[in-house]
């Protein structure tokens, strides 16, 4: 089933939040791992639940973007 402009949009969209998510999600994997080696431990602690929550919300727009070429979520032109 075809997706029209607005659906490949929406569905572009999703996919390049994701994927800016998960390129954040690897830096600041990156960024507690050099807080640790400082003796930062609360800081990468909180880095880590950052990156936690970057990695679930990449999923669920991953699952979206997916939900919209199913044509499980449409969008239409705003006039």
């Amino acid at each position: 089933m075809w997706l029209n402009e607005y659906e490949q949009q929406l569905r572009r969209d999703l996919q390049g939040v994701a994927s800016d998510l998960r390129w954040s999600a690897v830096e600041l994997l990156r960024i507690a791992e050099q807080l640790r080696q400082a003796g930062n431990d609360v800081d990468a602690e909180a880095t880590l639940r950052l990156c936690a929550l970057f990695q679930g919300d990449e999923e669920r727009l991953a699952g979206y973007a997916e939900e919209v070429k199913a044509k499980s979520i449409t969008r239409t032109k705003v006039h």
